[in-house]
């Protein structure tokens, strides 16, 4: 077996050893990733899932790294997003398997286990966190987006190990956080230094690459009012309502963005990429008191190559122009607080990364002769900015096939699990070469 530019051959009885080392253990996967989804790894209580990782690399005899991320050793780094929290526990966890021989080229697998909030939890037709399969899928916070391609590209691993083989290159396999909030855990890994050919995150995706992503801003709205009570509430100043008015005028700018977007040479095809989320609200004290605060958490998306500063700036214009003859605002301004995502977009160029091609090999493996990969534009943003923008590691989404992710009922098709698990097995066959164990 020979590397070449773009992908090594895999004869097809290594390749038939791979797929069956991939089904073998399949059923051992899928009882792994309903413990790794029992743990409810929400945002600043990861610290139980880490551990179940970092155990697992430690068993897998990965050299395994677990640290607790320091906000100072990144806030000076692009990309990094204001935490609002306790940021004290938050930990990156990185396994790292070094070759008997290296003939090959080095890769990331990486994924981030944070998951994001249940909602009511009376509103999901099984729980949240107790995961359960039906007719073919697993249900559970977190079992798509994106534990099950985590898990994935662990048990790629171990297949081909089942199968007598290792990487011929060095791989990182990174288990970060805050993929849902700032994408730090992921920065924390580039400023600790780890770095590779190429970055794969198994994020849910339906088999599409993901290589176009926009970026997104995180914001919150601080509204002031002057409480008095409900029966003299003309004589007072109502922050909640006073926060429709500049969310109405948010909305409006969402909408000119998205007309200027029909230009963009990526994304002018896709119809209305850009979108404004007026999250979470909170405000007033007390039903008959005119609330005299309020705070709108709110998330605008922008377009890979635009300004981060100038997209701020027309944020902030926006919310000034809406007070400016506002009857209350026009002399009590919101203050407009960016937390949160600070993130760019980012476009991988299909044309100059052979980790597609070879991505490409690997899919006709698992698909069929002729099957061919479709590329999906995404209007939202994931980790791969950072490896791409940043630190010139060519970065890509592939992953399962999910519903309902950030929704109620959330749920990832096992069958699709396993799909992928051969095409990542496939994949580092073809990209790090394979040496015999």
């Amino acid at each position: 077996m020979t590397l070449s530019d773009t992908a090594l051959e895999i004869p097809q009885g290594v390749a038939q050893q791979i797929a069956q080392a991939v089904d073998a253990g399949f059923d051992g996967q899928t009882a792994f990733l309903a413990d790794f989804v029992r743990i409810p790894s929400l945002r600043f209580e990861e610290g139980p899932a880490q551990d179940f990782m970092a155990d697992a690399l430690r068993q897998r005899g990965y050299a395994v790294d677990d640290w607790t991320i320091a906000l100072a050793d990144l806030e000076h780094l692009a990309g990094f997003g204001p935490i609002m929290g306790d940021f004290s526990r938050a930990r990156s966890v990185v396994g790292t398997h070094q070759p008997v021989e290296t003939k090959g080229r080095s890769l990331i697998l990486q994924g981030h286990l944070d998951v994001v909030p249940t909602g009511p939890v009376d509103m999901w037709t099984t729980p949240p966190f107790a995961p359960v399969i039906k007719e073919g899928w697993m249900h559970g916070r977190g079992a798509g987006d994106m534990k099950a391609g985590t898990v994935a590209a662990l048990f790629a691993l171990d297949a081909l190990k089942s199968a007598g083989f290792e990487p011929a290159a060095r791989v990182h396999f990174q288990s970060v956080i805050e993929e849902e909030s700032t994408g730090l855990g992921a920065l924390s890994t580039l400023q600790r230094g780890y770095r590779a050919d190429v970055a794969v995150l198994p994020e849910p995706s339906d088999f599409y690459i993901n290589r176009a992503q926009i970026g997104v801003l995180w914001f919150r709205l601080a509204v002031r009012g002057r409480p008095v009570h409900v029966s003299v509430a003309g004589e007072g100043s109502n922050a909640i309502l006073a926060s429709m008015d500049v969310i109405k005028a948010l909305q409006g700018l969402e909408a000119g963005w998205n007309t200027r977007a029909a230009d963009h040479p990526v994304y002018g095809d896709v119809p209305h990429p850009l979108n404004f989320n007026a999250g979470k609200i909170k405000g007033g004290d007390w039903a008959s008191s005119v609330p005299a605060w309020c705070d709108v958490d709110c998330r605008m998306g922008i377009l890979p190559g635009q300004d981060l500063d100038a997209a701020k700036a027309e944020i902030a214009a926006c919310v000034a122009t809406a007070s400016r003859d506002h009857p209350f605002l026009s002399n009590n301004p919101p203050e407009v607080i960016w937390n949160g995502f600070q993130a760019e977009g980012y476009v991988l160029d299909e044309d100059a990364d052979p980790a597609l091609a070879v991505m490409q090999t690997a899919y006709e493996g698992v698909f069929g002769a002729g099957a061919v990969m479709q590329e999906s534009k995404m209007t939202a943003l994931t980790d791969t900015r950072f490896y791409g923008l940043y630190y010139g590691i060519p970065s890509f989404c592939i992953g399962p096939r999910a519903q309902n992710i950030h929704g109620f009922d959330e749920r990832v098709e096992l069958e699709s699990v396993r799909q992928l698990t051969h095409l990542l097995a496939l994949f580092i066959a073809g990209w790090c070469g394979l040496n015999r164990i």
